[in-house]
């Protein structure tokens, strides 16, 4: 008799080992499927964010065009400002601009003129 129970318990044992490895495939499986989907997952969420990215750059692009015809425009209102400003100077002191201008132009010729031989 011990014989026989000694078959039925490796019997037994050889079912619960067939079971174990059974659940173990399915849970591999399962486990293969999930990752799956957490890859799939993650694929279209770096997508969506490399999307959005590239939409941030363009209006970034686009404000920086904005932003510098601002920058161009209080350039331009400068320059405009100098230039009325040295027609007041003219008009006001027509003297003292026609000395600035010469001696301006003096100082040039000479600072333009040393670098040649003589």
């Amino acid at each position: 008799m011990s014989t026989q129970g000694l078959k039925d318990n490796l019997g037994e044992t050889g079912s619960h080992l067939k079971n174990a490895a059974v659940a173990a495939g399915e849970s591999i499986k399962s486990a293969a499927g999930v990752a799956v989907d957490e890859l799939k997952l993650g694929k279209a969420n770096t997508k969506a964010e490399l999307a959005d990215g590239a939409l941030s750059g363009i209006a970034a692009a686009e404000n920086m065009g904005a932003a510098a015809k601002e920058q161009m425009d209080v350039l331009m209102e400068k320059g405009r400002d100098v230039v009325d400003s040295a027609a007041e100077l003219i008009r006001e002191r027509p003297l003292t601009a026609f000395g600035i201008a010469f001696a301006a132009g003096w100082a040039i010729s000479k600072v333009a003129g040393m670098g040649k031989d003589k």
